[in-house]
Parts: structure tokens; sequence; C-alpha cells
């Protein structure tokens, strides 16, 4: 459980094994609902080695002094994702 922000990852291992590995991280929120987005890659427990960069978002509820899971969304692939920024940048052209 994380008391703060900077205390959330994304990071998860089993059995000692690093199976969710967080590269980097972007917070877009702080306070009683954080939102995080977060870069990551996982483990290919076949071969090994860590499959391609994704990316997640997050977002997290404060309750009894601690951050808790509350929803996440995945960004599938790095196509995804520039279509997001995108339409995004889209919205943000019209809205100025």
């Amino acid at each position: 459980m994380a008391e703060t922000v900077d205390e959330i990852s994304v990071n998860y291992e089993e059995d000692g094994v690093l199976l969710c590995k967080e590269l980097d991280r972007y917070v877009l929120s702080k306070g009683a609902w954080a939102t995080l987005m977060f870069l990551y890659q996982d483990l290919n427990r076949q071969s090994g080695e860590f499959g391609p960069q994704k990316v997640t978002i997050r977002r997290y509820q404060k309750r009894d002094g601690n951050y808790l899971p509350r929803s996440k969304f995945n960004i599938s692939s790095m196509d995804q994702g520039k279509k997001i920024i995108e339409a995004l940048q889209t919205w943000v052209d019209k809205a100025e």
C-alpha cells in the first residue's frame, strides 16, 4: 500500500521475479484522487526477456491513509498511443 503518490508503482514481482517493470511515470493529478501514467514492460516468461514498452493510465483513491487502485486504462500499442495524442491535439487546438 502506498501512503504517498511517490510510492505508487506498477512494478510487480512474484517469487522474487520482476514480472512488470516500470520504466517511467508521469503524475497527471494529485490529491484525494490521483491519476498517474506509467511506461512499463511485461516479462515474457518463456523467453525471460521483457517485451515491448506499454503505457497504462491509473486512478487511485486515498482512503484511510493509503492510495487504493480504482481504475486503469491500458494503451495496447504505441500506434494506439499516437492516435490518442492526435485526437487530444485536435481537441486542444479547437479549444484554443
